[in-house]
């Protein structure tokens, strides 16, 4: 399409709705796989654990850091596709790609002799799904009017997230039979109790893990062609002026996308363990993770061709101070978010699943607990509830303010942190923890809850504060910062259950967000703001 004007009534009204609305509903599915093959391994992980895979806890915290690192690594390149590729390609080729890791998790799962590497390396092409959300998000800022902004890209990053719960649900239930027929695999014995929505699964009961991959297919398949058929490309100049043809298109992506991974694969070089890496101790992953950030950004300027002016022209978002303010704002509601839906699951595991007791003056954690609560039918909740009530933060701040909104969910949840930490600590210190799982429990959807409301009304701020061709990049960008969540929640809980002390990531947490309350506060609600509550 060459013309595009949202803000006029009269072309909205005519057909400006209808071809927004479209492509929306065929967005919204596409990135809900996206998060779903993205953050499959919360989950996969803790069933090759009830398997009896031979595996450490610590050891599969990885596989949700890697791809954390990636598919937030991927973000970065995606945030500037719409413009270079157009967003009917994009959307169409970065759906199509989730189809690889989806069906090599498969294969690999019908062996438990599989080595770790190869699911390392299946984790690490899981990325494609996170990088899909900051493409998706800056497509979607562009067919909508910006009073409509918050609601609109509410409904595509909420539902789209809903990949997260959806994902977490129909793992469990299509591992209980064989869907596939010989492609499910021979069934697997647990060797713990393990669960699914609909109620616990005992040891020694039959489990088809290879369906945890090629479930996605059943999805996957339709969308990609309801994408090529269903979406636009907006030509206009102000989105996508010059995108070429779609083969062209995709060859850009699949450049731009190879030099996140590049600079994705140094980076987890220097962090994973040996013989994997270099084992770096963990406190230099900051820097580690500062440096892929810079890496990847250097990379994609040395990209020959058309690419180079149009990244430039884009990259001009990197000077605006509020680009970097609303990053870190937006680290920590969507942050927030992707990283707890990463680690919750096993952390249950772990920390509920276990007997803690003292053994010769020395805490144990390896003790099975009878009673301990099932990760399965639990873990869904939190990021249910955290992407459902997503548009109504983006409903709430078209209507309050974004600032006002992300002020007043801060407050919620760095009480709610400090309350999980408390809990965490008294059940990773008792011989039946049990007992701490409902506050526990309560207290981690209400975070849920916080930061998906906080994360609507931050794409409100993101619309109002930066003109049109701007705010789809610095979605991207914001998104892809925030995106390390995946990463850095998953790998600092790995570290300090390992240290016995698990509340220290919570007690980090809260810190962060009275860090973010300092400047919300600052740059839009206080005296001197620039932008009064956008």
């Amino acid at each position: 399409m060459h013309t595009w004007a949202p803000e006029d009534a009269a072309f909205w009204a005519a057909d400006g709705k209808r071809i927004a609305n479209r492509n929306l509903w065929i967005s919204i599915p596409s990135l809900l796989c996206g998060f779903a093959v993205w953050l499959m391994w919360g989950i996969i992980t803790v069933q090759m654990l009830n398997a009896g895979f031979p595996f450490k806890p610590a050891e599969l915290f990885t596989l949700s850091a890697i791809a954390g690192l990636t598919g937030a690594t991927l973000r970065i390149p995606s945030s500037f596709f719409i413009r270079i590729a157009g967003g009917r390609n994009t959307i169409f080729f970065t759906t199509a790609l989730l189809m690889i890791p989806a069906v090599g998790t498969g294969f690999a799962l019908q062996d438990q002799s599989t080595p770790l590497w190869v699911f390392q390396a299946l984790a690490f092409l899981s990325g494609f799904g996170g990088g899909n959300f900051a493409s998706s998000m800056s497509n979607i800022s562009y067919f909508f009017p910006k009073r409509m902004q918050g609601l609109a890209l509410g409904l595509n990053a909420g539902l789209g997230n809903a990949g997260v719960t959806t994902m977490q649900i129909l793992i469990p239930l299509v591992m209980t039979v064989p869907l596939f027929s010989a492609f499910s695999g021979d069934a697997v014995k647990l060797v713990s109790t393990s669960g699914t929505l609909i109620g616990k699964i005992p040891a020694g009961a039959p489990t088809w893990l290879a369906n945890a991959g090629f479930v996605w297919l059943l999805l996957l398949v339709p969308l990609a062609f309801a994408g090529w058929f269903g979406m636009n490309n907006i030509r206009t100049e102000e989105v996508s002026p010059n995108i070429g043809s779609p083969l062209g298109a995709m060859g850009k992506i699949t450049g731009m996308l190879l030099m996140a991974f590049i600079a994705a694969g140094v980076g987890l070089y220097f962090i994973l363990p040996q013989p994997i890496g270099l084992g770096l101790p963990g406190w230099t992953k900051w820097f580690v993770l500062a440096g892929v950030i810079a890496l990847t950004v250097f990379l994609l300027k040395q990209i020959p061709g058309d690419i180079k002016p149009n990244l430039q022209r884009q990259f001009s978002i990197f000077g605006h101070k509020h680009t970097w303010v609303m990053s870190v704002i937006y680290t920590m509601t969507f942050g927030s978010f992707i990283g707890y839906s990463a680690a919750f699951a096993l952390a249950i595991k772990v920390i509920f699943g276990f007997q803690h007791v003292m053994v010769d003056g020395v805490m144990t954690h390896t003790t099975a607990n009878p009673n301990g609560p099932s990760a399965l039918m639990y873990a869904w909740m939190g990021p249910f509830i955290g992407a459902l009530i997503r548009p109504v933060g983006g409903w709430m701040a078209d209507k309050m303010g974004g600032a006002k909104v992300t002020q007043y969910i801060t407050y919620a949840m760095v009480g709610a942190a400090l309350g999980v930490a408390y809990f965490m600590k008294a059940a990773y210190q008792s011989a039946t923890p049990e007992q701490y799982f409902l506050p526990f429990f309560v207290l981690f959807l209400v975070l849920f809850a916080a930061s998906g409301i906080g994360n609507g009304s931050t794409f409100r701020t993101v619309a109002m504060v930066f003109p049109k061709e701007q705010a789809g990049p610095v979605l991207g960008w914001t998104s892809a910062v925030a995106a390390y969540g995946a990463f850095i929640i998953p790998k600092v809980f790995g570290e300090q259950i390992k240290a016995a002390t698990p509340e220290y990531a919570l007690y980090g947490l809260a810190a962060f967000y009275l860090v973010c309350l300092a400047l919300n506060w600052w740059y839009y609600l206080g005296p001197k703001a620039e932008y009064q509550n956008p």
